[in-house]
C-alpha cells in the first residue's frame, strides 16, 4: 500500500457492509486514515498490502507483528464491488506472502462472533479455531465474543495447491 492507495482503501473501509464487521465501526475521516497510514507505514513489523486482480485494486490486507519466523495478526477486506471469488484469491495471496516472503511461523486472525462470513473464510483457508474471548468487545451498545483463529506455516504448506 502506498499513499496513492489511501482514498480507495478508505472508501472500502467506510463502506457500510465492511464497517459493520469491524471492531471500530465509526466512519473514518480522511485525516484519521492518513495519520494511521503515516504511523503504521513506518513500523517495520507491519505490512500493508493492496490486493490486485490483474491491474484492478480489489482488497486490502494488513499484517501486524511481522518478524522473521514470527507470529503475526492479520486483517483484511475485499472491495465491496469485487467479483465473487475475490476473497479466496486475496486470502491465498496474502498467506503466500506471509508464509513464503515474510517467513512467518503462524498467522492469527480474529472475527466478531456475528461475522459468519469471516468465520467461514478463516475455516476455508485452513485456520483452526483456537479459542473464544467471551464478551470481549463492546461496540457501544452490546458485548460480542471474539473468535480467535490460527494457521501454522506447516499447515498452510500441506494444504495449499499452487
Amino acid at each position: 500500500m502506498t499513499a496513492q492507495d489511501l482514498a480507495q482503501v478508505l472508501a472500502w473501509r467506510n463502506h457500510p457492509e465492511i464497517r459493520r464487521y469491524m471492531f471500530t465501526r465509526h466512519e473514518i475521516s480522511f485525516d484519521e486514515h492518513r495519520c494511521w497510514f503515516e504511523r503504521v507505514s513506518q513500523d517495520p513489523t507491519r505490512q500493508l498490502l493492496v490486493f490486485e486482480q490483474g491491474k484492478i485494486e480489489a482488497g486490502f490486507v494488513h499484517f501486524s507483528g511481522v518478524s522473521h519466523g514470527g507470529v503475526a495478526e492479520w486483517g483484511f477486506y475485499v472491495a465491496p464491488d469485487a467479483p465473487k471469488g475475490t476473497g479466496r484469491k486475496l486470502g491465498h495471496s496474502a498467506l503466500k506472502f506471509g508464509f513464503d516472503e515474510a517467513a512467518l511461523h503462524k498467522v492469527c486472525g480474529q472475527a466478531l462472533d456475528f461475522n459468519e462470513p469471516s468465520i467461514r473464510f478463516h475455516r476455508m483457508l485452513g485456520f483452526r479455531e483456537e479459542g473464544v474471548l467471551r464478551d470481549q468487545h463492546f461496540d457501544g451498545e452490546s458485548y460480542h465474543s471474539v473468535i480467535c483463529f490460527g494457521l501454522l506455516q506447516r499447515e498452510w504448506t500441506s494444504s495449499r495447491s499452487d
